[in-house]
């Protein structure tokens, strides 16, 4: 059995479907991005004429990270789809690679700079925090 004459057949018949859904995805990354600065702008503008501007600056950059953020995470799912699709070479593998690994620092930094700590440190501020509210309330988890 020639499984590597399959898998090259399997792949010559799903290319025409996920080509052009890769670039949909590309398209639709790019169109997330624009229009998260488009309502982050429109949010912006609207917080400069409310009483409430001191917060304005600080709402307007992280809602431009959460669209840049989401517009990114698609993109890097468009790259992955468009790489299978691809002839596989050294060369393939690791521009996606590079990529993804730009991408993902990017998305990371803004994660970081719209929540103010990294995602990681969240989970254990979490727990702390529930532990903190456990011993205030006079409450204990442990065993007996």
């Amino acid at each position: 059995m020639d499984t590597v004459g399959e898998i090259g057949g399997l792949a010559s018949l799903i290319a025409p479907i996920l080509k052009p859904m890769a670039s949909g995805l590309e398209f639709f990354g790019v169109g997330v991005i624009l229009a998260g600065v488009v309502v982050a702008t429109v949010r912006y503008i609207r917080d400069l004429v409310s009483p409430a501007t001191h917060d304005a600056y600080d709402r307007y950059r992280a809602n431009l990270g959460r669209g840049i953020l989401l517009g990114l995470e698609i993109l890097i799912g468009a790259d992955i789809i468009a790489t299978i699709i691809s002839p596989l070479t050294w060369e393939s593998v690791g521009l996606l690679g590079l990529i993804v690994l730009i991408r993902t620092f990017l998305s990371f930094s803004l994660e970081a700079e719209i929540n103010g700590q990294w995602p990681w440190s969240r989970a254990s501020k979490t727990r702390r925090g529930k532990a903190l509210t456990v011993k205030r309330n006079g409450l204990s988890l442990g065993a007996k």
